[in-house]
């Protein structure tokens, strides 16, 4: 195992709640609608348009190409605010320790997040330094479950996807890494992640050791 390449929604920090109550305030602003629970599903670890564009056909509801783009905007601005006050603290546990055993084991780490405002959480986080490589997911030509953004970090690292294991908790980007041909690591609950290659039920069970020895099997 050469490469790690990480999602951050939901495995670094929990921002994807922050995600949903900004798209939340968004639609009731615009149409004092409101989202159900069960909706927040089809928006994590997905692009702001996909998020977007699957909420509005839940609603029914359709707006013009401009507007749409108007609403994108007004969401990241709505959840930036949110994010500032994210510190360290907002640190998923088992994350830094992870974080520190990969380094360890001069394993290079990429950051695969579908969110235009990654480097802002690293920054927040105080955590860019841990990173070898930022994919910029507006550089890519489709979102999760498409493998592309998997397909960039490993380059952006030199490496093969193959000598590399991607590490999300969402459906789409566990098939987004499958479809790359990384070794996928969920972390979540079996019935939604399933197809995983290895799963954890939360962060803090994340383990360098099973990692790697399940990594090898699958190599």
């Amino acid at each position: 195992m050469k490469g790690v390449l990480f999602d951050l929604d939901g495995v670094i920090a929990d921002t994807s709640v922050y995600h949903f109550q900004a798209w939340r305030k968004l639609i009731k602003d615009h149409f004092n609608r409101e989202l159900p629970n069960e909706l927040e599903k089809q928006t994590k670890g997905v692009s702001r348009t996909d998020s977007l564009t699957a909420i509005l056909n839940y609603l029914n509801i359709i707006v013009t190409e401009k507007e749409f783009q108007e609403m994108t905007e007004e969401k990241n601005i709505v959840f930036r605010e949110l994010l500032t006050s994210l510190t360290p603290e907002n640190i998923l546990p088992g994350i830094t320790a992870l974080i520190a055993a990969f380094q360890a084991h001069n394993v290079k780490l990429s950051l695969a997040s579908a969110s235009l405002n990654g480097p802002f959480i690293l920054t927040k986080l105080q955590l860019t330094n841990a990173f070898d490589a930022i994919v910029d997911p507006a550089q890519v030509a489709a979102g999760k479950p498409a493998p592309d953004i998997f397909l960039a970090a490993a380059k952006a690292i030199n490496l093969n996807t193959r000598d590399c294991v991607g590490i999300e908790d969402s459906i789409a980007g566990i098939r987004a890494i499958n479809r790359a041909g990384a070794f996928s690591v969920g972390v979540g609950s079996q019935s939604e992640l399933g197809q995983a290659g290895l799963l954890f039920p939360q962060t803090s069970a994340l383990n360098y050791q099973q990692i790697e020895q399940a990594w090898e099997k699958f190599s």
